[in-house]
């Protein structure tokens, strides 16, 4: 029976395992059959069985009792189960030693070696600053390189292709370029380091809580999570390489306040003191908020991110702490850039993504538009929620049918080609409906297709385009050029797109995705506006963009306080405060009432022993009862 102990977990449902069933659970555990075991069989007179006591098979490293007898039986693995704990997760040790030893180390320490200390912690958020800042700089330049090659590929591929005929090599080169980068993530990630996978926000906030996740603030989850969002972004997926810098932040911070790197196996003997879960802890908490900082441009952003979705522990000089690695991240990515730009000392583009300053006209807003904004809000949230409920039985597809490697790079080449098919379908169909004529400021890849000359096709715009610069163009282009068919296609194909991809064997971010899609259905909902209203300046279809794209991720990740100041702080503006709050909380409170936001999802599914801020509903009601069973005596 001590076998059976190590194995258990508890269940609210009466999940039995199906016979010849060999489903693996979704934190990469073998079942009886793939990892040798061999299966056996009880009789009915000597062993007892907990009801709702299930086994999960995760200690990799822990020998299997050999032989016959009561340590030899097991009960049969049953299929993956969301409402399990697992045991390949540890707990972190966040209490304050109080033991003897500790004290009398405490007390040797001079009042000069405790200011040294509190020095040494500084200067390590102020290293988390600027390596983020670096890391985030390295991501964008080479995003931007390998996809302005992509899109000229392409591009000259299609023109020539109008002319002459054969418009289906140009959507075979795209589908292949698209699936070849993909390829190269995808393999990264499943065969090298499953832990860079997603965006890592789900396994930061599961270690910030006091969970110790296996190989999440390792250096080659960095390494692979940096190459992964590379090849990921430019292979044309929907996703984002915001999200990912989070997780990046948080390895950067846990490797260099401990001095020493497992991956490398190198102790470079400095910050010893800082050894402690309690210690780390707070520098991971750095580590994240100045991911976000580098992301957009927020450093109070990413200070409140890493208070509302991250840390459980908070104190007062964290606080400082924390916002001076945020402000250093961004500091570090703005000089950078502006060298890089041939402008040296330009610190006006913040953040990875810089949505842009709003026209003062498109500012103002009145007291009539609050319930708009608030049914705004309530639009995102069920459509937040129903991405989230698609999710979450696409994941549990994965689990069942798409878990070996080799499967999940094929599926992410597939979904890599499908994308660059329905971008292609899409901009060929939409050619005789919406050509908008080339402006002072042009896109950068605009695509004529079979439009006449001076004009491009506006679909183009959307799709054949780097996620960040298709939201500042829903965002700040002029009303009449897109129009309302090209958002309504352009928002269904993308969500469903969106959706399939978030889960995936990829370094991802789901942030730019969702902002993309509530920009989208946004304008649309502000040209609706307008056309109700046809001489009114207040129905600007780019301030409704701002607010849907808000009410989007609002729905999908359910943040509110930090998600309110980084769109202020992308911005710049601090009037669409009020807006986007109530946005914001209309998204939660409809989609917290449908099912849990994306990473709460994902977090369970993973099987994580997460405890939530709020115990369950009704959880007083409860009572826990012993119901004990007779199993069948045990046969080799």
């Amino acid at each position: 029976m001590a076998n059976v102990a190590k194995k258990v977990s508890w269940s609210s449902k009466d999940d039995e395992a199906r016979p010849g069933e060999s489903t693996p659970l979704l934190n990469g555990s073998p079942t009886a059959s793939q990892s040798g075991e061999v299966p056996r069989r009880f009789s009915q007179t000597n062993f007892f069985r907990i009801e709702r006591l299930t086994t999960v098979n995760l200690d990799d490293d822990t020998a299997q009792d050999q032989g016959g007898g009561p340590s030899a039986c097991v009960s049969k693995e049953i299929l993956h189960n969301e409402k399990l704990l697992s045991l390949n997760y540890e707990s972190l040790d966040y209490d304050n030693s109080e033991n003897q030893l500790f004290m009398e180390e405490e007390r040797r320490i001079s009042k000069i070696g405790f200011h040294v200390l509190e020095i040494k912690r500084w200067v390590v958020c102020g290293f988390i600053g600027i390596f983020t800042g670096l890391i985030a700089c390295f991501i964008d330049i080479v995003v931007e390189k390998l996809a302005d090659v992509k899109y000229s590929i392409i591009k000259k591929n299609i023109d020539k292709s109008t002319e002459g005929g054969g418009l289906s090599i140009s959507l075979v080169l795209w589908a292949t370029m698209n699936a070849g980068f993909v390829m190269i993530g995808s393999i990264l990630v499943a065969f090298i380091e499953p832990a860079a996978a997603g965006s890592g926000i789900p396994q930061i906030k599961c270690f910030l809580n006091g969970v110790k996740v296996p190989h999440v603030v390792r250096l080659k989850t960095l390494v692979v999570k940096v190459l992964g969002v590379i090849s990921s972004v430019v292979g044309g997926l929907a996703v984002g390489k915001e999200g990912p810098m989070i997780h990046s932040g948080a390895v950067i911070a846990a490797g260099i306040s401990q001095g020493r790197s497992s991956t490398l196996k190198k102790d470079f003997k400095i910050f010893e003191y800082f050894r402690r879960d309690t210690e780390k802890r707070d520098f991971v908490s750095a580590g994240a908020a100045a991911g976000v900082s580098a992301a957009f441009g927020a450093p109070v952003g990413g200070v409140l991110f890493s208070l509302e979705e991250g840390a459980s522990f908070w104190n007062q000089m964290m606080t400082w702490r924390i916002f001076f690695a945020s402000m250093i991240s961004t500091f570090t990515l703005n000089f950078v850039l502006s060298v890089y730009h041939g402008n040296p000392g330009d610190l006006s583009s913040p953040g990875l993504i810089n949505f842009g300053q709003f026209q003062s006209e498109a500012v103002q807003y009145n007291w009539f538009e609050i319930p708009i904004f608030i049914c705004v809000g309530a639009i995102g949230g069920m459509l937040g929620a129903v991405f989230n409920r698609l999710n979450y039985w696409l994941t549990m597809f994965r689990i069942r049918y798409i878990h070996r490697p080799c499967l999940q790079v094929i599926e992410a080449m597939l979904v890599g080609a499908v994308t660059a098919t329905v971008s292609f379908v899409m901009i060929y169909a939409m050619y005789a409906y919406d050509c908008q004529p080339i402006g002072e400021d042009p896109i950068k890849y605009p695509l004529q297709l079979f439009c006449p000359d001076g004009e491009y096709n506006t679909m183009a715009t959307a799709f054949f385009n780097t996620p960040e610069k298709s939201v500042r163009s829903l965002f700040h282009d002029s009303q009449g050029t897109y129009n309302p068919m090209t958002l309504g296609l352009f928002t269904l194909s993308y969500f469903f797109l969106a959706c399939w991809t978030y889960g995936l064997a990829v370094s991802s971010g789901i942030f730019i995705p969702s902002l993309l899609i509530g920009a989208a259905w946004g304008r649309l909902f502000g040209l609706f506006l307008s056309t109700v209203s046809p001489d009114s300046t207040w129905a600007d279809p780019g301030k409704y963009a701002l607010m849907g794209a808000a009410a989007q991720l609002g729905g999908i990740v359910r943040m509110t306080l930090s998600l309110t100041v980084i769109i202020v702080e992308a911005t710049g503006n601090v009037t669409y405060g009020l807006p986007i709050m109530l946005v914001l909380m209309t998204a939660k409170i409809v989609g917290d009432f449908c099912i849990e936001g994306l990473y709460d999802i994902h977090i369970k599914l993973q099987n994580v022993p997460f405890l939530g801020w709020e115990p369950p509903a009704k959880s007083h009601a409860l009572t826990a009862r012993l119901k004990v069973i007779m199993l069948e005596d045990c046969v080799d």
